[in-house]
């Protein structure tokens, strides 16, 4: 029997999970049945010592805790389900921790840097399309699966708000600024020239596909380059940019959280150490003790 086949059939009808999440977890699952099959394993005999092993080896090929724990909890998830549904006798990941790494935290481009990339002059049609796309990634942190999956019907341009579904499955509903509303109703505007589009994608290329996660990462990079901005950014730096920045103006971490879409607020803390003379600075001016 196929058991890779029959969990991810069990992730997508019994669970719901997204095809992206499914696809992480094929493949986790894929490289530990690889494993298997190098070592002359059979998945039913697999012990605990054969999965510490794997950790040992993945890490001393450099592969980071936080990649380990993320595959760890793949391939625990689908011994769960063969002990649930195909009588294993035991899940051989349970309590297996991975190697913990140093914490990195998330790059963000300074406020004025972010302004400078996102304020796009040129005209021509890919312009203003590129334009929208990143006036909304800092405007509201979107993902950049949840920004490439956009469709007309999940934008509220009157109200100023877009409705995205990211990890988990979950919905969220996320604030547009002003920037980024005019942006995007001036490329909404000249997409109509576009012939053969596909009717529902808010971004398409000049061929009338739905833009790709790809084709937006190049794109950016060009723009960082014709905008004078001398780091390597991409679109995850971009959301990250939007956290710094509103969870420094508000201080309210729970809004930033569920702008982000975050399950956990651990999660959306590491924000709180991104800029810590920031935070300094304020504490000097706010705390009767500490001005001099």
């Amino acid at each position: 029997m196929d058991f890779l086949e029959a969990y991810l059939n069990h992730l997508a009808f019994e669970r719901g999970l997204s095809k992206l999440t499914q696809a992480n977890y094929k493949r986790d699952i894929a490289f530990l049945l690889a494993y298997a099959e190098s070592q002359a394993l059979l998945l039913l005999k697999t012990q605990p010592q054969h999965i510490r092993q794997l950790i040992a080896k993945l890490h001393g090929q450099g592969l980071g805790g936080k990649s380990i724990a993320r595959m760890l909890s793949s391939w625990r998830g689908f011994f769960d389900y063969l002990v649930k549904q195909h009588n294993f006798t035991s899940n051989p990941c349970i309590g297996m921790r991975a190697p913990k790494s140093a914490k990195t935290l998330p790059q963000a481009l300074s406020a004025d840097q972010a302004v400078k990339l996102v304020d796009v002059k040129e005209e021509d049609l890919l312009s203003l399309r590129d334009h929208a796309i990143l006036e909304l990634f800092y405007s509201s942190g979107l993902r950049l699966a949840e920004l490439v999956g956009l469709n007309f019907d999940q934008l509220d341009l009157v109200n100023g708000t877009v409705t995205v579904t990211g990890k988990g499955n979950k919905t969220r509903i996320v604030p547009v600024g002003s920037h980024a509303i005019s942006a995007i109703e001036t490329w909404i505007d000249v997409r109509s020239l576009i012939v053969k589009s596909e009717s529902g994608a808010l971004f398409i290329t000049k061929q009338g596909n739905r833009i790709t996660p790809r084709a937006v990462q190049y794109r950016l990079k060009e723009w960082a380059i014709k905008q004078g901005i001398n780091s390597d950014v991409h679109p995850h730096m971009l959301r990250h940019s939007f956290a710094t920045h509103v969870l420094q103006s508000s201080g309210d971490l729970r809004a930033v959280q569920e702008m982000l879409g975050h399950a956990n607020i651990s999660t959306t803390q590491v924000y709180t150490h991104l800029d810590f003379q920031h935070l300094a600075k304020v504490y000097d001016q706010a705390h009767p003790r500490a001005k001099k």
